[in-house]
């Protein structure tokens, strides 16, 4: 028996490998990310960056830089059991699929 992603998978037509392309194209870090990782590490180190010291600004999501592998989508389709951030990178790649089928983005209960 298949479990509830991989059936999803089937019923949308959608193949494994989009979701890992559509991971990387999701989790590449820009420019904005790799400044914001430095004023992070120059803050713990004692250096405070200029842009923190003349406005406070909220922190901004960043991208995690950790796409989904084959292997995890391996584990995935396989029913074994995977972390929460891995989950979240399956599903943000799964939702970006669904957007470029002009289908409705799915919540996490949907497909685990």
């Amino acid at each position: 028996m298949a479990n509830k992603f991989v059936q999803f998978l089937q019923d949308n037509k959608i193949d494994p490998r989009r979701l890992i392309v559509a991971s990387f194209q999701l989790e590449k870090l820009g420019p904005e990310d790799r400044k914001a990782k430095l004023a992070k590490r120059q803050a713990k180190g004692g250096k405070a960056p200029a842009a923190a010291e003349g406005e406070a600004k909220e922190p901004v999501k960043r991208r995690s830089g950790r796409p989904v592998t084959p292997r995890l989508m391996a584990s995935v389709t396989a029913g074994k059991p995977v972390t929460g951030p891995a989950k979240t990178r399956v599903l943000r790649a799964l939702n970006r699929v669904l957007e470029q089928k002009k289908k409705k983005p799915v919540d996490l209960k949907t497909i685990f």
